[in-house]
């Protein structure tokens, strides 16, 4: 028999379970604390030279004043999700979106940031900034300025999912009706921009409003317009079915064109018409600003081609090619396409009820007159910009 006392003790079965729980422990802890210092270095307070990966200098990024505070505790998942996205695009050239991530959209990028590696451990100066939601209130770079019932809030939406157009929601009227409260005061409607992002507004009333160009042109000689334009007969359609929407009481779409019925003479001073003799409205524009400086979209390709329409757009505003087809589908009930996943949203997102109402049925030689009367204003608003709609075929 194996003497007792401590010469012949055997070890107890609690012994190795408690050094198995010991073990299981450091290993948690080395965990935490690889966990925390790799958010302590995105929160840019490494030290000068001690980058996230060993031996690679550069990558540590040196604290200021006002890189001190810490990560918020409640930074959010959309911001991480936007950075990384991000740091994938920034390893392609600008034609090439077909082999992007799908962009979470609407969300703030960083203006910056590319390479291999996790998008953690290559974080850049200004990825704070990023995370607190910090930038400043721009005037905007470009603006929807046309027309109404043509397909604007359409197009503002879509251009919402790129990363880099930050937009207003709400129609600011500044340059038609609110002029006098000062560039201040349209400044602080729009939303922070980080460096590289484009301040957007849309208006549609701008582009029939004779003093927009040249308060426009006194903001920035340099700014983008773009315009939305549709065959001005559907267009007066889809602008009689919307007040018609808000009062029924008032009188048919025949009664409203004719100034005088037995003699086909179109009334042009009901907005309904007028605002579609694009030719006459757009002569003030040019002589504040270049033609160059003007995008034409066409509303009917808009529907039937969203993703090219949108290359267009997105080449004029000098941004890359990230929204493509994968980003919309045909909503068969509407009649337009839809976006599949929404700016702040992950769910698919159609544009409200009041877009895509059925049309009253309008008499076809109604229709014919219409189109008569529109024709040499087609053509000769095709020959100032260049490109023919097809509205007269």
């Amino acid at each position: 028999m194996a003497p007792s006392g401590p010469t012949g003790a055997q070890p107890s079965p609690a012994e190795p379970l408690s050094r198995s729980i010991f073990r299981k422990f450091l290993l948690m802890l080395c965990s935490l604390l690889t966990s925390l210092y790799v958010f302590y270095c995105l929160a840019e307070r490494c030290p000068p030279g001690s980058g996230p990966v060993a031996g690679v200098p550069g990558r540590g990024v040196p604290a200021g004043p006002r890189e001190l505070a810490m990560w918020p505790a409640g930074a959010p998942r959309k911001r991480l999700l936007q950075l990384r996205q991000r740091r994938r695009r920034g390893r392609s050239g600008p034609g090439d979106s077909s082999d992007q991530e799908e962009q979470s959209p609407g969300l703030a990028a960083a203006p910056g940031g590319s390479g291999a590696g996790s998008s953690v451990a290559e974080a850049q100066p200004g990825t704070l900034a990023l995370f607190l939601d910090e930038g400043s209130k721009q005037l905007p770079q470009a603006i929807i300025i046309g027309v109404k019932k043509g397909g604007t809030r359409a197009l503002l939406e879509f251009l919402r999912v790129h990363p880099d157009v930050r937009a207003v929601g709400a129609e600011p009227h500044f340059f038609d009706r609110s002029y006098h409260k000062g560039l201040a005061w349209y400044r602080d409607l729009m939303p922070r921009t980080l460096e590289g992002q484009i301040t957007m507004e849309k208006t549609p009333s701008y582009f029939v409003t004779r003093e927009a160009p040249a308060r426009i042109s006194a903001m920035s000689k340099d700014t983008k317009l773009i315009v939305v334009v549709r065959d001005p007969v559907t267009r007066a359609i889809s602008d009689y079915t919307q007040t018609l929407s808000k009062r029924p009481d008032i009188p048919s779409f025949e009664s409203l064109t004719f100034r005088n019925r037995s003699a086909g003479l179109i009334d042009t001073s009901w907005s309904a018409i007028q605002i579609g003799l694009y030719a006459k409205h757009l002569e003030p524009w040019l002589r504040h600003f270049p033609l160059g400086q003007m995008l034409f979209v066409s509303g009917e390709r808009l529907v039937s081609d969203p993703a090219g329409e949108l290359r267009r757009v997105q080449d004029f505003l000098g941004l890359k090619r990230i929204i493509t087809d994968k980003h919309f589908y045909f909503n068969q009930t509407k009649g337009f396409p839809c976006l599949k996943k929404a700016e702040g949203s992950g769910k698919p997102h159609c544009l409200g009820k009041t877009k895509g109402r059925a049309h009253p049925t309008i008499a076809r030689e109604v229709l014919r007159q219409l189109r008569d009367f529109y024709r040499p204003f087609n053509r000769k608003f095709y020959q100032m910009t260049g490109r023919d709609f097809g509205w007269d075929g």
